[in-house]
């Protein structure tokens, strides 16, 4: 394991956990924080977990909630959020995380919606078909969006916090 990994270990570990949680726990339809750890990840971890880490999520949670049909378009869909997560590495600014998450949740309804379309028999397999698949789904894109622009201020402002702390030694007096 690469250094860097073993650094970031606990991280990445709490991360993989509040995701599993966060899809296995009651929940409104969509807003889970994976989208955002996927950004999070992509951005503060080694390049390898910023796909792993999503991937490892949903595996771990598709155990408990089932295999479906749509496997391959969720799981790349949050494996292209990782990867959305490269380009805030160099200037992670507010305005930068909101735009990747926005960009990470229409990826997501794009691409899980058309496997919707494509794997089940809900649809006429005919654009009109696609469209009505596409309208169908908006309530789930106004709940992933809400989900993924909270859980990722949540997550990107916790860390910025967190590093911009600068706690005194242990036995260091306060002035």
């Amino acid at each position: 394991m690469a250094q860097e990994d073993r650094r970031h270990s606990p991280l990445v570990i709490g991360l993989i956990l509040l995701g599993v949680v966060s899809r296995l726990i009651p929940h409104p339809w969509n807003v889970t924080p994976l989208t955002a750890i996927a950004l999070f990840g992509g951005t503060y971890l080694s390049k390898r977990w910023a796909i792993l880490l999503p991937l490892a999520i949903v595996a771990l949670s598709d155990l408990a909630l089932g295999w479906h049909s749509t496997i391959p378009f969720t799981w790349g869909a949050f494996a292209a959020a990782g990867l959305l997560g490269w380009r805030l590495r160099s200037r992670p600014s507010p305005a930068r995380i909101a735009a990747s998450s926005l960009a990470g949740s229409t990826l997501f309804f794009i691409v899980t919606n058309f496997g919707v379309w494509a794997t089940q028999t809900l649809y006429p397999k005919t654009a009109a078909g696609l469209w009505e698949c596409y309208v169908a789904a908006l309530p789930f894109f106004r709940n992933s969006l809400a989900g993924d622009l909270g859980y990722a201020a949540a997550l990107f402002g916790m860390y910025a916090l967190a590093g911009s702390l600068r706690l005194a030694p242990a036995g260091a007096r306060a002035e």
